[in-house]
């Protein structure tokens, strides 16, 4: 008898917490079986099964030129023929660093960790030590990874998982953590003058995308940025989501509004563990070895993450990528709209470069509170719909969607097909 998912996740659970590693995998969130990918290739993954979805995941990001693409493999292959890990220096974490100081404006340096999570915490600690402050500031909502300080009222798969906090969170901690409301400046401004000259930073998704893709309205990272430069603190943009995928220069290109520190990832690892923190060198150079903040990590700069990222920064970097695979997602999301419109069903979906929303609402949220509004069930019942007709989509109402340069118009036209019928079941 050949593998099945269900038998697979049955194994899984007697081994693995849920039989995951990363709680949302669960599928906890819309019930049913989990998926057990056993490959990938191009825009399509295949489960254990030997079904074929197309795949609108990305591994959550990183796969913008789709998986196991020929350039990205041949480099890896290379690097790995050289070694797995040195745990010393190597020549392409400085290459990898020029790339991102060329594309940002406000990096001067750049340190590599093995995760989004791992620079989202270290950019934190190095703003408390930069300010000498405590206090931080961060949006209901929005996902920076699971630091302790940062898995308060947080996004993604703390909300699938029902939990918007965590356990083991110590309240003596979390009350360092103060909270906003995303696209509401006044809520901001109201946390400012409540604690003037002890906010650290404040801590953003520019575009969130942990409960869904929720674009910023206008004039709202820009109050942010006057916000922090009139009371001392720092503007960190979590970039690992958006950073290289919404446009080569992330969503500060695409908002004109530069933030002090940036963290990166996803992309810029091209599949393999990868995280990075980048900002001005005065700022920068307060890590260890030249400052007193520690930071350290004995896979930091892999060379294998580095081949990758640098192969796939190579394919990004073509002019018209952007524009192009931008466009197609347009066509995507205009004929998701119109095939609801024609079934009667309550939908809306958005997109920012190359992600996508999809919500069970009339238009797009615009804060946590908005999103939290739509109607999960109806959610649940397209998702199946699509995922039994070979569309793979991430496995959460909260969550933003991928598109890569090759999603061309056969898998378009395929998925919209498929949703054309789900709408109509619903």
């Amino acid at each position: 008898m050949g593998m099945t998912n269900q038998g697979e996740f049955d194994r899984a659970q007697h081994v693995l917490v849920g039989g995951v590693n990363s709680a949302v995998r669960a599928f906890r969130a819309v019930g049913g079986t989990p998926r057990f990918i056993a490959r990938a290739e191009g825009a399509y993954m295949w489960d254990v099964e030997g079904r074929r979805y197309v795949d609108y995941l990305g591994s959550w990001g990183p796969m913008i030129v789709g998986h196991t693409h020929p350039l990205v493999l041949e480099r890896v292959r290379e690097a790995a023929g050289r070694g797995l890990s040195y745990g010393a220096p190597n020549v392409m974490e400085t290459e990898l660093a020029e790339r991102i100081c060329q594309l940002f404006s406000h990096v001067q340096k750049v340190r590599f960790t093995s995760s989004g999570t791992e620079a989202a915490m270290s950019a934190l600690r190095l703003a408390r030590g930069a300010t000498g402050r405590t206090k931080i500031l961060k949006f209901e909502g929005c996902y920076h990874g699971t630091a302790d300080s940062l898995l308060v009222k947080a996004g993604s798969g703390a909300l699938a998982f029902g939990q918007p906090s965590s356990a083991g969170v110590p309240e003596d901690l979390a009350r360092h953590t103060l909270i906003a409301q995303f696209n509401d400046l006044g809520s901001v401004e109201a946390l400012f003058k409540a604690h003037p000259g002890e906010i650290a930073c404040v801590m953003v998704e520019p575009a969130a995308g942990n409960m869904n893709l929720i674009l910023p309205q206008p004039g709202f990272l820009e109050g942010l940025r006057k916000l922090c430069s009139a009371d001392g603190a720092l503007l960190i943009f979590d970039e690992v989501m958006t950073g290289f995928r919404v446009a080569l220069g992330g969503m500060q290109q695409v908002s004109g509004v530069t933030p002090d520190l940036t963290a990166f990832g996803k992309v810029i690892g091209g599949g393999m563990p990868v995280g990075a923190i980048g900002g001005p060198a005065k700022v920068m150079d307060m890590m260890a070895p030249l400052g007193p903040v520690y930071q350290a990590g004995t896979l930091s700069g892999n060379p294998i993450a580095m081949a990758a990222g640098l192969a796939t920064l190579e394919l990004v970097s073509v002019p018209g990528f952007y524009e192009a695979v931008g466009a197609r997602l347009t066509r995507l999301i205009d004929g998701l709209k119109a095939a609801a419109r024609s079934a009667g069903v309550t939908f809306s979906a958005q997109q920012q470069g190359t992600m996508g929303g999809i919500y069970m609402m009339a238009t797009p949220p615009r804060s946590f509170a908005e999103v939290m509004t739509q109607d999960v069930e109806r959610f649940k019942r397209f998702y199946h719909r699509m995922l039994e007709a070979g569309v793979y989509l991430p496995p959460s109402p909260v969550e933003a969607f991928f598109f890569s340069s090759v999603h061309g118009d056969a898998e378009i036209d395929f998925t919209l097909q498929c949703a054309a019928q789900a709408f109509k079941d619903l």
